[in-house]
Order: C-alpha cells, then structure tokens, then sequence
C-alpha cells in the first residue's frame, strides 16, 4: 500500500513492496483517458532521456505518466536484482497504477521493458510499451529474449535504437508488435554526431511515435 495515498499529484508516491520501498512519480494529464507506466532499465534510474521526455510531452496528449522507481534504486544501490524480484516489485507497484480508474499500459526501458513485458498478461495491463527492449546480451544473439515480447497477449510497441547493441530492429523476429525505429541510436537512444541529429530531434521523434500509437489505442 501507499504511505502517501493514491490520488497523482505530480509528486513521488512511496509503496511497500516485498522487494523494499519503491517510488513512482506520477505526471498526471486532465482528463486523462490512460497510464502509461514506466520502469527504468538496470543501468540507471527515471532520469534516462527518454522518460524525462515522454513525461513531458505524454500527459498534453490526454495520457497520465508514471514513472516507477525499483526498490533497488530507492536504496540506492548499484546493481539490480534479479528478474524475479522486478517482477515481484512491479506486482505490488500495480494496484497502486491502477488507481487512477482508468486502464494502464505497462512499459519500461530495457530491464524494465522486459518487466512489463513478463506480467502483461498477469496484471490485466491494456498494452506495452517496451523502450530498448534488450532482445539479446550484447555480441550474443543466440541467447534470444524475444519469448517475453511475444508472449504480452496485449497490443505493444518496440521503440529501439537503429545501433543498438542489444538487438537492432532488423533482428527482431515478426510477431504481433508494432516496431518505431530510432534512427542512428544505441541502447540509450543517444547518436552519434555524424548522424546529424539534436538530442531534441531524436527525442522528438520518439515521443511522436509513442504519442501517435497511444492515440491508437481504445481508451
């Protein structure tokens, strides 16, 4: 349960979980018709670019943005755990994005895209967003993760870097998804400067392509 109540206020919200203390802050739309929730990845926090950018620009589209920090990181602590204790932490995290009434897309970015992707169909989540969906180790494509994004049983949208390291688009297999690519982008959808791209352009275009297939879908 909450420590601090369920209503978005645009401030952080603190939640037990079995995992530890967790903490989403909440970007709340007026009238909004959807949720989107987002999870970082294992290798920093809700201050990655492209969830500082999507809450900016999500709620002036009619869609409330939570942004979900692990038990892990609200320890501060450097190394996450492992994929069982993310999904425990997100379980519990849910009731608490589910109280806004209206129905929640569940995403994240890389590790936390593969948390939403895992419990989608579990927790009832209306679609995924899957940001950097980390679809092999680096260098090891054999090792393939893609079973998680097929099996979300919801409609989902991969948003993945051109150049990155953990799967290029070319790599992911057909499946019931939609694909944005982000041209020239690694694994944090940064570019390199030959591509003649702002960080601004490239996250303009990210938050377009989410924008647009959040439009999509039925409210």
């Amino acid at each position: 349960m909450s420590s601090e109540g369920t209503t978005p206020g645009g401030r952080p919200v603190r939640v037990d979980t079995p995992a530890g203390e967790a903490r989403i802050t909440w970007f709340p739309a007026t009238g909004a018709r959807l949720v989107l929730a987002l999870g970082h990845g294992a290798g920093g926090g809700i201050e990655a670019r492209d969830l500082a950018a999507l809450a900016a620009v999500v709620p002036g589209h009619g869609v409330s943005v939570a942004l979900v920090e692990q038990p892990w990181r609200v320890a501060g602590k450097k190394v996450a755990p492992a994929p069982k204790t993310l999904d425990a932490g997100w379980r519990a995290l849910w009731p608490e994005l589910a109280a806004p009434g209206v129905p929640v897309v569940a995403g994240g970015r890389s590790a936390g895209a593969r948390v939403a992707c895992r419990t989608a169909g579990e927790l009832g989540a209306h679609a995924v967003l899957a940001l950097s969906f980390p679809l092999h180790p680096p260098g090891k494509p054999e090792r393939s993760r893609a079973d998680e994004l097929l099996g979300t049983g919801v409609p989902t949208l991969v948003a993945q870097g051109g150049n990155d390291p953990f799967g290029r688009p070319a790599e992911f297999p057909s499946g019931a998804y939609e694909m944005a690519e982000v041209p020239h982008g690694d694994h944090g959808f940064a570019v390199p400067k030959r591509a003649g791209l702002t960080e601004a352009q490239v996250m303009e275009g990210l938050t377009g392509a989410v924008t647009g297939w959040l439009a999509r879908l039925p409210g």
